[in-house]
Parts: C-alpha cells; structure tokens; sequence
C-alpha cells in the first residue's frame, strides 16, 4: 500500500491544529517582528552613518554587482568603437572580392543596402506608424532587388558562376 499525502488527513481537530504548529497570522506576526529586530541590529552596528539597502533575493541591482577586472576603463565602449570602425573596412573588402569575381558576397551586401535604407527611411520619417510598417517591405524590396543585381554582376565577372 502507498503512502498516503500529508494533506488528505481526516478533519483536523482544534487541539491538532494547536499542536501542529501555528496560524497564518502568528506566523505573519513573527516574520515581521524579526524583520523589525533585523533593520534595528542594522541601525545599530551602522553607527551615525546611513544603513546599507536590504540585500534582495534574486538578481543583484547595478549597485551590487562586483567591479569588473579592468575597473573602470572604458573597455566596452572601446570594443564598440573599434567594430564601428572596422565594419565599413570589412565591406570594402566584400565589395573589392565580389565585383573582382574572386567570392560572391551577395546576401552580405543586399543585406547592408536594405539595412541602409531602413536606416534613412527611419531618420527621414521619424517614429510614424507608418514609418515603422514601411521599414521592413521597403527594406525586403531593397534587399530583394539589391541581391539581384549583385548575382548578376557577379556572374558577369566571374564567367557565368553564381557563386565560389
């Protein structure tokens, strides 16, 4: 035979539930007096300077993550910057290898035209509605016409391949 669950016992009695242990607002009660004890150990160990924030269950805010190991130096931002410079260099060289024939970046650079045309039709007509339900057919369209245009272009170089 099984064990049977703790919760299909018969009907409690008033001296079981006495005994079991307490009721819901005892134990309401007891957790906020031992919240209150807490904050005035807290109060008392900090002296005259202010408490230290509760630390929270859960993720840690901003304030309570460790530094990182480079401390305060701009790494991040840093890394940004370079890929922002070496990304206009690294499609130069796409271009330079997909009209010579030698590797076809098709998709690559039709994506790069849709995405700069999203991004003009973005700073030209601003936050719109309609705007926003442009962006992505208009930058379909782009990529669409752009891809077709770059194949041929490089099938033309290449001597009849559509791709290397």
């Amino acid at each position: 035979m099984g064990k049977r669950s703790r919760k299909r016992g018969g009907p409690a009695t008033s001296e079981q539930a006495s005994s079991s242990g307490s009721s819901r607002a005892e134990r309401d009660a007891a957790r906020a007096r031992r919240a209150q004890a807490a904050e005035r150990r807290r109060s008392a160990g900090a002296g005259g300077r202010s408490a230290a924030p509760a630390r929270r269950r859960g993720r840690p805010t901003i304030d309570e993550r460790p530094p990182a190991p480079w401390g305060k130096f701009p790494l991040v931002e840093l890394v940004v910057l370079v890929a922002l410079i070496l990304l206009p260099l690294s499609l130069e060289l796409s271009i330079r290898e997909h009209f010579a024939g030698y590797r076809s970046h098709t998709a690559l650079l039709a994506g790069a035209a849709a995405f700069a045309s999203m991004a003009v039709l973005f700073i030209l007509g601003g936050k719109s509605d309609v705007t926003r339900a442009l962006m992505i057919p208009i930058g379909g369209l782009v990529f669409i016409a752009a891809f077709w245009l770059l194949r041929e272009a490089f099938k033309r170089r290449s001597g009849g391949l559509g791709f290397r």
